[in-house]
C-alpha cells in the first residue's frame, strides 16, 4: 500500500466517525463521503471469471473464438488451476477456473450452479480500503483478510447475497 492506500484508510475512518453521527444529515454525509473514495479505490473491470469442469476443453474453446492464454497457474489455497485468456490487443481478460479437487470451491458452484460466469472481477487500487468502504456500507465480504490471487495479486470477494446475486471479486495488482 502507498501513500493513495494511507490517504484512503485515513478518509474512511474519518467518514466511519461521521456515520455513527445522531444527525441523519451527518450520517448520511458520511456515507456519501465513503461512496466518494470507493469511485477513487475501485478502477474498473479487471476480468470475468468463468468457471469450467476440464481446463483444456475450455482453453481449446476460447482460443478458437481468438482469445489467446496469457498466464496460467495452480492456486491451491484457493483450490483451483487458472488460465487468464487475453480479448483482442486490449487488457480485458477471461479467466477459467477449474477445480484441483471434489472439495474445490468451484467444484462446488459448478455442482450446484452448473459451469459459466462464476464472478465480475474489479480492479482495485488497495484491496484493504475497498473492503473496509465496502463493510462500512453494509456489504458482506467473504474473507476478513485479503487472499492470494493470480500473479501473486491480493484478492477479496463480496458476497453475491450483497450484491445481487453477483460475485464480485476485489483485485490489487502488486507491483
Amino acid at each position: 500500500m502507498g501513500s493513495n492506500a494511507a490517504d484512503f484508510m485515513a478518509a474512511l475512518h474519518i467518514a466511519r466517525a461521521g456515520q455513527g453521527a445522531a444527525d441523519a444529515a451527518a450520517a448520511e454525509a458520511a456515507r456519501g463521503a465513503v461512496t466518494d473514495i470507493l469511485g477513487q479505490v475501485l478502477i474498473g473491470v479487471d476480468h470475468v471469471g468463468l468457471a469450467v469442469a476440464d481446463i483444456d476443453a475450455a482453453v481449446e474453446l476460447w482460443s478458437a473464438m481468438g482469445l489467446r492464454e496469457v498466464h496460467r497457474e495452480r492456486n491451491d489455497e484457493q483450490g483451483v488451476v487458472e488460465v487468464m485468456m487475453a480479448v483482442g490487443a486490449g487488457t480485458t481478460q477471461m479467466q477459467l477456473l477449474a477445480a484441483t479437487s471434489d472439495t474445490s470451491p468451484i467444484a462446488a458452484w459448478i455442482d450446484k450452479r452448473g459451469p459459466g460466469i462464476q464472478q465480475v472481477a474489479y480492479a482495485v487500487r488497495d484491496v484493504h480500503a475497498a473492503a473496509e468502504g465496502l463493510r462500512m456500507l453494509g456489504f458482506t465480504l467473504l474473507y476478513e483478510l485479503p487472499k492470494r490471487g493470480t500473479h501473486g495479486s491480493l484478492i477479496n470477494f463480496v458476497h453475491p447475497k450483497s450484491c445481487g446475486g453477483v460475485l464480485l471479486e476485489l483485485v490489487e495488482h502488486i507491483r
